[in-house]
């Protein structure tokens, strides 16, 4: 039996006594059933990198203590002293697939891999500098978030983080339409609604006032200010811990919840790379 995916609103939403998102998850979380795959993980991506590794984090369910065994995948966030070349874009997939098979507690692993100059630039300190500091967890070396700000809810960032959805879209419908199969369109169910109950949890983050990553409880929050697309949104989060072969939720996504979340998001929060609203 599949284990129970913890929800509900803590008092505090995220926030730290200033009113700043707190940093969620931490090493202490992870459950003992995927400490040995992390422990793997540590090492394998010491002996990739060496040298040329900055830092290292855990992001998603297994640092907040939430993971599922055998269902849940495993995240990772590796910065490299410079731009990361394509072979170690490749030796960190080679890295992912090897955990995979190893490791049953896991259903697969993502990987992220970023040079420590982007990550720190301009132009993602509300976006990935945002992400490392409140939603990542150190593994190993200098943790970034000693150079990045302290971060508040507010419509900068909601419009940084997510203000892009509209450019996305075409994507999307793209992918859609060369899926081959069940399971791949099951994974494009899985990611299209975690990012759109995400996305549309940041477009009213600055009134709830506060941070969550938990799916349901991000669409119960919106559902406070749009009560006509909470049904959408518990659906959409619903399938984002549950994915199913499902054109319907697809089209759905591409036809109506996705363009009307874009407009909304513009709407209020500007576009991302524009000004605000």
């Amino acid at each position: 039996m599949a284990e129970p995916v913890p929800h509900g609103r803590p008092e505090h939403r995220g926030l730290d006594p200033q009113g700043r998102i707190a940093r969620e998850g931490s090493l202490a979380r992870v459950r003992p059933a995927f400490r040995p795959v992390v422990a793997a993980a540590r090492d394998g991506v010491l002996d990739t990198f060496g040298a040329r590794l900055h830092s290292a984090y855990l992001y998603g369910s297994v640092p907040r203590g939430t993971a599922r065994v055998g269902r849940s995948d495993l995240d990772l966030l590796i910065a490299t002293r410079t731009e990361p070349s394509g072979a170690e874009r490749d030796a960190v997939q080679a890295l992912g697939e090897r955990l995979d098979k190893e490791f049953p507690e896991i259903d697969g692993v993502g990987a992220l891999l970023y040079g420590r100059e982007r990550l720190l630039s301009d132009a993602e300190t509300y976006d990935m500098g945002f992400f490392v500091a409140c939603l990542c967890t150190p593994l190993l070396g200098d943790d970034l978030a000693e150079y990045l700000p302290r971060y508040r809810p507010d419509s900068r960032l909601a419009r940084d983080t997510n203000g892009d959805l509209a450019a996305l879209l075409p994507v999307w419908r793209a992918r859609v339409a060369a899926a081959a199969g069940p399971g791949a369109r099951a994974r494009l169910v899985r990611f299209q609604s975690r990012h759109l109950v995400r996305t549309a949890f940041t477009l009213v983050m600055p009134r709830w006032n506060g941070w969550t990553s938990d799916l349901y409880e991000m669409a119960d929050a919106f559902a406070e200010y749009y009560p006509a697309r909470g049904a959408q949104l518990r659906a959409a989060a619903e399938r984002g811990y549950e994915p199913a072969d499902s054109p319907e939720a697809l089209a759905e996504y591409a036809q109506d919840l996705g363009p009307w979340l874009a407009e909304e998001y513009a709407r209020v929060h500007g576009v991302k790379g524009g000004p605000a609203r």
